[in-house]
């Protein structure tokens, strides 16, 4: 199996949801870290989604507030590792726009290929 280290960035410009990272296909990412930081000084609220393959969607925060204090550093969303399988999304949406920025840190594993 080949890992593959990747983090995936945006910033929330608008209030509308935004796709962080889609799981690549014949892949299976697990996710370590989702960090939430405010650049506004205003703080706002987040909401953090996990779409599989079949349309559903899975809440992993609900609207949970990120302050305003840059001094307390980015909050971190997951408490322990999620993992993702090939063809989910990972979506946010931010309460107010031009406020927050988000980072993902995940592990992508691949099946090995063998040549024979």
């Amino acid at each position: 199996m080949a890992n593959v280290f990747v983090n995936k960035k945006v910033d929330l410009t608008s209030d509308a949801t935004t796709t962080l990272y889609t799981v690549p296909s014949a892949t299976t990412a697990i996710i370590r870290s989702i960090l939430v930081s405010d650049d506004s000084g205003s703080g706002s609220a987040i909401t953090i989604t996990l779409t599989n393959t079949s349309s559903a969607v899975f809440s992993i925060v609900f609207q949970r507030d990120i302050p305003a204090d840059a001094a307390t550093g980015p909050v971190e969303i997951l408490t322990n590792p999620l993992v993702a399988e090939a063809g989910e999304i990972v979506k946010v949406a931010a309460a107010n726009a031009n406020r927050l920025h988000v980072i993902l840190s995940a592990m992508e594993v691949t099946p090995r290929t063998v040549v024979s």
